[in-house]
């Protein structure tokens, strides 16, 4: 009974924390998995907002795609591809302010192509995200001069 209530579970918490020897808790875990039809980061969003996130990483990313809609390296448009791909590597950092995630995907022949996560990233069958909560620190974006973009800060809490 209990393998199949978790298999039915959209998110489930995993209290894996990571303790110091004094036992104060460093990080949690969070496990999402993603249904046929819904968006990864409409749902990313969600859980970053719902859960009050100020400092997680996406530490592990299996699933399918039909629909894939990355930004390119150094393109200003979104690039779009329709059919069936496998996630071979989710990365990037999320909070509830804000989150910055690149993604490879591959298709039916091998080929694969990776950028920056765009919105319309519809799941095929399933898509499992872990994402770990850092409870120590904060992250926001200021601008940066040497770069000319908002780039990420990370503070302690």
């Amino acid at each position: 009974m209990f393998a199949r209530s978790v298999s039915l579970a959209v998110v489930f918490f995993l209290m894996a924390s990571c303790a110091a020897l004094d036992g104060a808790r460093h990080s949690r875990t969070f496990v999402l998995r993603l249904r046929p039809g819904q968006e990864l980061k409409t749902e990313l969003a969600t859980l970053a907002r719902e859960q009050g996130l100020e400092a997680a990483s996406v530490t592990s990313a299996v699933g399918s795609l039909t629909d894939v809609s990355l930004r390119l390296a150094n393109k200003e448009e979104t690039t779009r591809w329709q059919g069936h791909f496998e996630v071979v590597s989710l990365s990037g950092y999320l909070s509830a302010g804000e989150f910055h995630l690149h993604m490879a995907v591959s298709d039916g022949e091998g080929r694969t192509i990776g950028g920056h996560v765009m919105e319309g990233n519809r799941v095929y069958t399933t898509l499992v995200v872990s994402i770990e909560e850092h409870l120590d620190l904060r992250y926001r974006r200021e601008f940066d001069p040497a770069s000319g973009y908002d780039e990420l800060v990370i503070e302690r809490r």
